[in-house]
């Protein structure tokens, strides 16, 4: 599985680089805390398939990294992605590498 670390995110941010970034927490997570990705929770990712590019990078986030790495693994199985990549540590390694005031659960 490839992985993008929270450095590397942030700094596809900072350079407006084109890419997607999905987060699949359930609503009442994102509500907490967020770093701007569409939300499209684990359980709805079977049905939201065509909001999901195939076209250009993909960074797939969670709380850790479990049920994003889960999705992945999900979707170039039955849906031949190919542009998936992982956020190690989720949103809480964001929270703690590059935006230690983000409140946390």
């Amino acid at each position: 599985m490839k992985v993008v670390s929270v450095q590397e995110l942030k700094a596809m941010i900072d350079n407006k680089e084109d890419f997607q970034l999905i987060d699949v927490r359930e609503p009442y997570e994102a509500e907490i805390c967020s770093i701007n990705g569409t939300l499209i929770p684990l359980s709805e990712v079977p049905t939201r398939t065509d909001e999901i590019s195939k076209d250009k990078k993909v960074v797939v986030h969670c709380r850790s990294g479990a049920r994003s790495g889960n999705t992945i693994q999900f979707l170039e199985q039955n849906f031949g992605y190919s542009n998936l990549y992982n956020l190690t540590g989720g949103i809480l390694s964001w929270a703690n590498e590059i935006d230690p005031e983000m409140e946390t659960y």
